[in-house]
């Protein structure tokens, strides 16, 4: 299952000077910080802000050269936080064929603001990365201090431990499904 996400906005990581794309969820006060790199957050805010270049970008030139294809680009997915990276994929359809194309999470929203695709995040990834705010009054800082500290938290052991222990749960499962059989 997915969340549709608007972009809130584009920060800055006080500390250190990191790029921070902040996606919402559509529906809710559910927000996911992203650290992007500086060259992705500039082309996201030059896009949110209308600005135009001279010659296409990067991200300009590969929505281009897909709608010169004929391919239109559908949606993006944040799929999974990997290795305290997040993993998108950019999905495109051509004559009626939908292909999940991978993508850096950065790379993939830039597509987004200029194609005006929509944006959706993993409900894993929600759960596991999002913070919740209450109000409608909200602060960047403190979402961003909020992440922070469950980063500081949580560690590489953890996620693997709760990988083991979703793959033993599914060798469970598919053992009592073979004794039912």
């Amino acid at each position: 299952m997915m969340v549709e996400m608007t972009i809130y906005g584009v920060s800055f990581d006080l500390v250190g000077k990191q790029p921070i794309v902040l996606l919402k969820t559509a529906d809710g006060n559910r927000y996911l910080p992203i650290w992007i790199g500086h060259s992705e957050a500039a082309a996201i805010l030059m896009k949110l802000q209308g600005a135009t270049v001279p010659r296409p970008l990067t991200h300009d030139l590969l929505v281009n050269i897909l709608g010169e294809l004929d391919v239109d680009i559908v949606r993006v997915t944040v799929t999974e936080l990997r290795d305290n990276t997040f993993h998108a994929s950019i999905t495109v359809a051509q004559n009626g064929n939908e292909i999940e194309i991978d993508s850096r999470s950065s790379d993939a929203i830039a597509v987004a603001v200029r194609a005006q695709a929509p944006i959706f995040a993993a409900d894993d990834v929600i759960e596991e990365s999002a913070i919740e705010m209450e109000g409608d009054e909200v602060n960047e800082e403190e979402i961003v201090d909020e992440f922070k500290r469950f980063l500081d938290k949580v560690s590489a052991e953890d996620f693997a431990e709760v990988e083991v222990e979703e793959e033993e749960n599914v060798g469970e499962e598919e053992e009592a499904e073979r004794e039912d059989d």
